[in-house]
């Protein structure tokens, strides 16, 4: 396992939110979670909604949670939605089938944490993660 600091997670917060704005990105909300599933940061813009953390926070977990993205998990809920919905129930709800969640590598390989990006479209909270991710020096795990 490996340690995730509070300042990578605000690297990792910062630059996503950075390349949201390059993409006039709709108001996100950003979960940063460690290794563990332990939120380490979450940051939500001016006007993203109200159930945004959940559904940021969702998005990592499904990843850390389940060793594949959640644009994974969603390919997954098209080819078997009772396994992906069972799974859901036995996560109390922590598992989110759409793209904007996966776990991310430090430079040594090791998972490091993962994130999770909602309040625009699945492909463009994805992408925010992903650049958010580079940014701070880790390799996104899609």
């Amino acid at each position: 396992m490996s340690k995730l600091s509070l300042e990578d997670a605000r690297s990792i917060v910062r630059a996503a939110l950075d390349h949201a704005a390059t993409i006039d990105a709709k108001p996100l909300t950003v979960a940063v979670l460690d290794d563990g599933g332990h939120l380490v940061m979450l940051e939500r813009q001016d006007g993203a909604s109200a159930l945004r953390p959940e559904v940021a926070q969702a998005k990592a977990a499904t990843a850390i949670n389940l060793g594949k993205s959640s644009r994974a998990i969603a390919e997954d809920a098209a080819a078997r939605p009772t396994f992906v919905s069972a799974l859901s129930a036995l996560a109390g709800g922590r598992v989110l089938p759409a793209a904007g969640g996966f776990a991310f590598r430090n430079t040594k390989g090791d998972v490091a944490g993962a994130i999770g990006i909602t309040g625009d479209t699945s492909d463009r909270d994805e992408e925010c993660a992903i650049a958010g991710a580079k940014a701070a020096g880790f390799s996104p795990d899609l």
